[in-house]
């Protein structure tokens, strides 16, 4: 069970930001297009210079590394990037097996609605909604503790949003990861609970849900 916390995060753009997010708790993160949620994410993930400190279960990013900080605080991009030809090249955790021979891969594929035939696909032939759901699952096959969710189904049938959602919650319950979500989607917030919180002229405050 791990906490992330921030204490006086000051991305560019925003206010200096305290908040802590409990182990297994769900935090909606909402707010006008360009208001800085994305840069938030990208702070807290440490890919973007900013002020103030993040915590993962009372560690401060300085004291891990940077591979050990993203595996441990995962962040799902918008758009997300692939290094790799095929989709298997992504999925690969040493001292666990490649995608093929690992059955919480496997796992995580099927509840998303793939084959494992779908690791020797190559990347280019993916759909936008096919690379949303693998990008999650490649990103919950690292185990981390917080996930950073940036409208992890803005391009997903209602059917595949169902799957997303359900991953997300049952990965929250079970291994008590804080969640922090942008959506701009109230049904969404409303669906899945937790606190709102909205961005507003570069402050974070709380969200009234209605």
């Amino acid at each position: 069970m791990a906490a992330l916390r921030l204490v006086g995060l000051r991305p560019k753009g925003l206010e200096p930001v305290d908040l802590e997010v409990a182990a297994g708790e769900l935090i909606f993160l909402s707010g006008p297009s360009g208001s800085g949620k994305s840069l938030l994410l990208r702070a807290i993930a440490d890919l973007d210079p900013h002020a103030g400190e993040v915590l993962i279960d009372g560690v401060p990013r300085a004291a891990i590394s940077t591979p050990e900080w993203r595996r441990r605080v995962g962040l799902l991009p918008a758009e997300s990037h692939w290094w790799g030809d095929r989709v298997g090249d992504h999925f690969r955790n040493p001292g666990a097996g490649t995608g093929e021979n690992n059955p919480e891969i496997i796992g995580i594929l099927n509840r998303l609605d793939f084959g494992t035939e779908v690791l020797g696909w190559s990347v280019s032939r993916l759909s936008t909604g096919e690379r949303q759901r693998l990008a999650l699952a490649r990103l919950i096959a690292n185990r981390p503790e917080a996930l950073l969710l940036d409208e992890a189904t803005a391009n997903l049938d209602p059917l595949n949003r169902d799957r997303v959602e359900a991953m997300v919650r049952d990965y929250r319950r079970d291994r008590a990861a804080a969640v922090l979500w942008v959506s701009h989607d109230p049904e969404q917030r409303r669906r899945l609970a937790g606190r709102g919180l909205v961005i507003r002229n570069a402050r974070l405050e709380p969200e009234p849900w209605i």
